[in-house]
């Protein structure tokens, strides 16, 4: 692999901008190349004619690939070098800035005046400025890891007072104060030497009386006990909110370990950048300016700052101490986990369970066209008590089948989204495993389709119609049955976490909105018809005659009520969030984003009540509400969410940051996006239905609308750069661990 492809997939995604603009650089050599080309086929001297500097040249590359068995040619190379000084790089001490704030200026020594040298200045006009930009960044990412460490010791102290605390609540404090001491992240070996009860004698307890522990989990009790009671001033410490300290302090150190990690490679990848870019100028150009450049390069803050080294030690050496038990070895493997290694027998299922389905789905076709059951007597009646119990599966599968793709957009332009929703290191689902549930589903639900045509139409088996009726049901039992098993099988933490959010999106102003949260609840409003069919399951088997294949619940005042509530179920979910977000944040763009959600509720409800009653008056307020509800989201999806139709930007109507090569990609969804949006007005405009199909299919065509969310470009990564911001922005370094509030 070319090293330009190497340093573009090993970027940080998050700091693309702040790396060498190697590709940039390498297009200014390629212009100085064509030009020394077509200069050289004007005036080509005789092949026997090498000037005896440049056999120097040549020779004097020769040894110094040899250079360390021996140093024959150094004296003549060293003179050589003077005599062929192609540079002078030069620093200048910036006013008013601190001494080693210097601003690097190259200076082209000789032939600066000759045709087609100004490329060569451009060169390295372009070259320092690209160099002060990584120096600067890499400076400012120093500072704030630097403050991040702070904010990690101020934590860890109060977890070791909390240990001592808890593990011995006799102990008297030490009259020195706290921060005279050592603390977690330094001087590791001298704490290592000494007793455990002499480590004590260092820990003052007063720390825990300035700084607030808040490491019991959020729970809608909770909160409602802080609205009605308010909070308790005093502490109570107990071996649970130690653990839970313990847990989420150890996560904090390893993700703040990842970071280290990223800044040290960020710093070896542009020096090893620079290095490449000036040896390939100086075999374009024949000149040796690699040498004096590289050399400032090296002697530069991000080529000689041992900073994040030496930080990189302290926190390993504090994690294997007080997580792992001081087991160096386990400590490591905690701190550097080994990546997700992709396991064939996942491919080899996904592609038995697609191969079974493609077989199942054309054996159903082939069942419904040889008995001419499009035609029959008793289609209505299937299609309208049947069909939607098995359109349940289809909702699921697509939904899954789109979400499996947006994993794979995401792995592939390598956005981190195991940190983004909090999973634990190599636990996160990717689109292999998602779409061997998917295929897996198909599987199953399609064969259930095929079961239930052949008991119904098979003489032989009309004795067992109740169990034909009931098939559907007993699918729905097992995939309820497989998500909230409480073994470790199929996934086990992902489901957990799957319940999780769905419990909180139930209680949403009670929990604080994390992005899984929200993520979650987006999905549910494009699930309106899943919700309606489940509705639909409880009247078939609950109120209907089921064993006749009819029911008269849907007709039934209740019914319609909660047709209308459960299809504004999720939308409120959102409308709740967004107002948590407001109060607790003071983030007052999510008031626009609850008022884009009130104007879909009221859009769903005119919609829906014009569909049961229709008539002009309300035909009228149904369109202009689902009108409003349609420019409004259309506008939040591709404005606010997408961040596009930018005027300023770069790159025209989009933003400056893509990450899909293709522009076109962007201009396509935005058109699917409005398109799909507008199948809000199907039920309104009162399309004519195509006579093959029934009504009941015509209306699930909604499912691909709901979709749109999980377009191409919505899984950009607006909120993870959000979520990066308020990282930085907070007090503590992990949300949620202990919370520093030192007096």
């Amino acid at each position: 692999m070319k090293f330009g492809k190497e340093f573009t997939s090993q970027m940080v995604p998050e700091w693309e901008g702040a790396y060498v603009s190697y590709n940039y650089l390498k297009t200014i050599l390629k212009e100085i190349l064509t030009f020394r080309q077509r200069r050289q086929q004007n005036q080509t001297p005789p092949l026997h004619c090498s000037s005896p500097k440049t056999y120097l040249l040549k020779r004097r590359s020769f040894y110094r690939a040899f250079s360390g068995l021996t140093n024959r040619y150094n004296n003549e190379d060293e003179a050589y070098n003077k005599e062929e000084e192609a540079i002078l790089v030069s620093e200048t001490e910036m006013e008013e800035q601190p001494a080693e704030c210097r601003r690097h200026q190259t200076h082209v020594l000789h032939r600066s005046s000759e045709e087609g040298a100004e490329n060569e200045l451009v060169f390295f006009k372009v070259i320092d400025d690209e160099f002060k930009k990584v120096n600067s960044f890499y400076r400012d990412k120093v500072e704030e890891v630097v403050m991040e460490a702070e904010e990690l010791n101020k934590q860890m102290d109060a977890l070791v007072a909390l240990r001592v605390k808890i593990n011995d609540p006799h102990f008297q404090t030490s009259s020195t104060p706290f921060n005279s001491g050592p603390s977690p992240l330094e001087e590791i070996d001298e704490l290592e030497e000494r007793p455990e009860r002499e480590h004590n004698k260092m820990v003052s307890l007063e720390i825990l009386n300035s700084v607030k522990i808040n490491v019991i989990q959020e729970s809608a009790i909770s909160t409602l006990k802080n609205i009605l009671i308010g909070t308790k001033s005093d502490l109570s410490f107990t071996k649970e909110e130690l653990r839970n300290a313990q847990t989420k302090l150890r996560q904090a150190f390893v993700e703040f370990h990842r970071k280290l990690r990223l800044l040290k490679s960020y710093s070896f990848l542009n020096q090893l950048a620079f290095s490449k870019i000036m040896k390939k100028y100086d075999k374009i150009t024949s000149r040796n300016a690699s040498k004096s450049y590289l050399q400032m390069v090296e002697n530069s803050y991000f080529g000689q700052s041992d900073d994040v080294v030496k930080l990189m030690e302290r926190v390993e050496a504090a994690f294997i101490k007080h997580f792992s038990n001081a087991n160096r070895r386990q400590g490591m493997r905690d701190l550097r986990p080994r990546s997700k290694r992709d396991k064939h027998r996942i491919t080899f299922f996904i592609g038995c369970f697609f191969g079974c389905s493609i077989a199942l789905a054309v054996a159903v076709s082939l069942t419904i066209h040889i008995r001419e059951l499009l035609i029959s007597e008793g289609r209505d009646q299937y299609m309208s008590n049947i069909f939607p119990l098995y359109s349940l599966f289809a909702y699921i599968i697509l939904h899954m089948l789109m979400l499996a793709v947006t994993v794979y957009f995401w792995k592939r332009f390598r956005v981190n989204y195991a940190f983004i929703f909090g999973f634990k290191p190599n636990t996160e689902l990717g689109y292999k495993e998602i779409l061997l549930l998917t295929s897996g589903l198909s599987v199953l639900t399609l064969a259930a389709v095929l079961s239930n045509l052949e008991m119904e139409m098979d003489e032989r088996t009309q004795s067992f119609k109740a169990i034909t009726e009931l098939v559907p049901l007993g699918l729905l039992i097992v995939v309820l049955a497989i998500t909230f098993c409480p073994f470790n099988i199929v996934y086990r933490t992902n489901r957990f976490v799957f319940i999780t959010c769905i419990w909180r999106c139930v209680f949403a102003p009670l929990y604080e909105v994390t992005f899984p949260d929200f993520f979650l609840a987006d999905q549910l409003t494009s699930q309106v018809q899943l919700l309606r069919v489940l509705e639909f399951y409880v009247c078939y088997y609950g109120f209907g005659d089921f064993k006749r294949r009819s029911n008269t619940c849907t007709q039934s005042d209740v019914y319609q009520i909660l047709f209308i509530l459960v299809a504004v179920v999720p939308y409120w979910f959102r409308f709740l969030q967004c107002v948590r977000r407001v109060c607790e944040q003071k983030d007052y763009n999510q008031t626009a984003n609850a008022l884009k959600y009130l104007s879909t509720i009221l859009a769903v409800i005119t919609r829906t009540i014009y569909v049961q009653n229709r008539g002009m008056t309300m035909r009228i307020i149904a369109a202009t509400s689902s009108g409003v509800a349609t420019i409004f989201n259309t506008y939040w999806d591709i404005v606010k969410d997408w961040g596009l139709l930018c005027r300023n930007s770069k790159n025209p109507w989009l933003r400056d940051r893509l990450i899909i090569s293709n522009k076109s990609v962007y201009f396509v969804a935005m058109v699917l996006n409005v398109i799909l949006r507008l199948a809000w007005m199907q039920t309104v405009l009162d399309f004519h239905e195509a006579p093959a199909l029934h009504r009941s299919m015509v209306g699930n065509f909604e499912l691909l609308s709901r979709c749109r969310c999980l377009l191409a470009t919505r899984m950009e990564t607006r909120n993870y750069d959000l979520l990066w911001k308020k990282k930085k922005k907070t007090k503590c370094f992990w949300p949620n661990c202990i919370k520093c509030s030192v007096a």
